[in-house]
């Protein structure tokens, strides 16, 4: 049986991290907006993800370049990896996704953000 590649790269928190700190990745939230106020990484951008069709569209709305580096954040891991397979169908080419998601980048005692 063949096994079909996973479209996006799985990154824990500290190397999310510092592809963040050179400037190398936009980073996209898909959580709620109250999960978002109660911390989120500086500079992360709230596209929740309500439904595929509707946060596909949110996303296109960003005008992001289809290579430009994406980052996809949620609570655990796995909204953001729905979210990242959302992003290789509509043709972005490189996709992390924060493996252990907000949770893990606490964790690892990284800064967030509190509030909009």
């Amino acid at each position: 049986m063949n096994e079909v590649p996973v479209p996006f790269i799985e990154i824990e928190a500290e190397e999310a991290a510092a592809l963040i700190e050179q400037g190398e990745v936009r980073v996209i939230d898909v959580r709620q907006p109250y999960e978002y106020a109660n911390g989120h990484i500086e500079g992360a951008v709230l596209v929740p993800i309500e439904g595929l069709y509707s946060f596909a569209h949110a996303l296109s709305e960003l005008s992001l370049s289809k290579e430009e580096p994406l980052l996809f954040v949620c609570a655990v891991g796995q909204r953001s990896a729905a979210a990242a397979e959302v992003a290789a169908i509509a043709g972005y080419s490189q996709i992390y996704n924060l493996a252990s998601g907000m949770g893990g980048w606490a964790y690892a005692g990284l800064s967030e953000i509190r509030g909009m």
